[in-house]
């Protein structure tokens, strides 16, 4: 028959152990509580910024096609098609006028779009900082109004909206120019 006699476990091994389990657990939390000010946030800017987007397909596109639904090409309105995008920022709408960015993302197509979109800032004072858009633009509609749901560098912690219209339209290429005027609240 085996021996089954267990050693007693002290209470003074019970607590060392509770008490060290705490303290490593206390020491690797993945949260804390911080002060705003902490991380610069005691008061808020509002930028409003205003520049030129322009979307090109073609032989030079700034705008392609990744993927599409079976269903694509018989639909009015693209639905089903993936597009991402690395198109440029103007200062003004004529795309040889001063670049400040890109406008990077992707687009995908329902009854208006799914944009991903991040403004990334390449001149100035904004230079390598962004802004993030994560929304539905109505493309048919006269002015568009889109989130901001992030940014970084100067508008880290970032928040307010986007409008843009269309500027200009070829029907023939779908290139297009779009005009945007964003507000952005940030620290």
């Amino acid at each position: 028959m085996a021996n089954t006699k267990q050693k007693p476990v002290s209470i003074l091994s019970l607590a060392t152990f509770c008490f060290l389990s705490l303290y490593f657990v206390k020491k690797q939390a993945f949260s804390k509580v911080s002060s705003p000010s902490s991380l610069g946030l005691n008061q808020e800017n509002l930028t409003h910024l205003h520049f030129y987007f322009h979307d090109m397909y073609g032989r030079n596109p700034t705008s392609v096609e990744v993927a599409e639904a079976a269903q694509t090409n018989i639909s009015k309105t693209y639905f089903g098609s993936v597009f991402v995008m690395d198109c440029p920022l103007t200062t003004h709408p004529n795309i040889s006028s001063k670049r400040i960015g890109y406008a990077q993302g992707m687009t995908a197509y329902e009854l208006g779009l799914l944009m991903i979109l991040h403004f990334v800032f390449t001149e100035g004072e904004y230079n390598g900082s962004t802004i993030s858009i994560l929304g539905r633009n109505l493309v048919f509609e006269n002015v568009r109004e889109m989130p901001i749901v992030g940014g970084s560098g100067v508008f880290r912690f970032a928040r307010g909206y986007a409008e843009g219209k269309t500027f200009q339209l070829d029907v023939k290429t779908g290139n297009a120019t779009l005009e945007y005027n964003v507000f952005v609240l940030h620290p």
